[in-house]
């Protein structure tokens, strides 16, 4: 049944499990954050994808909607004492953002390999083409 997974979707999952985009088997990243040059299973250029800053603004965009606007329903938060509401509120940002960043990087560079998107593509996406 895996043989019938949409290509974009197969490789967006294989991102956020961690592991390459092509062959699903070898891991994506050496360090936290730090990506592969090239797969050890398959030898698939990995560097090759660019991240850059979609990631992060992903990443803000859901911990904002996971964290921050729940807050926004409980007023009670914003009248306690901010010795305990701080400790409250930026321990599962904090924990949210180290969790979701790397998993959310893997399943754009997923995304980056399915549309076929290179980091030499640059010079087509940037202001300075049109001079």
């Amino acid at each position: 049944m895996a043989e019938f997974i949409h290509p974009l979707r197969r490789s967006v999952m294989r991102g956020l499990q961690g592991h390459c985009p092509s062959c699903g088997k070898g891991p994506l990243f050496w360090k936290y954050l730090k990506v592969n040059g090239r797969c050890e299973a398959c030898d698939h250029d990995l560097a090759r994808y660019p991240a850059d800053d979609g990631p992060a603004y992903l990443t803000i965009l859901l911990v904002g909607h996971l964290v921050v606007a729940p807050l926004l329903i409980f007023p009670i938060i914003w009248r306690s004492n901010p010795v305990y509401s701080l400790p409250l509120i930026l321990i599962p940002l904090a924990v949210f953002t180290l969790l979701l960043l790397p998993r959310i990087k893997g399943g754009w560079i997923g995304l980056m390999y399915s549309l076929g998107v290179r980091d030499t593509d640059q010079r087509l996406h940037t202001a300075d083409a049109a001079d």
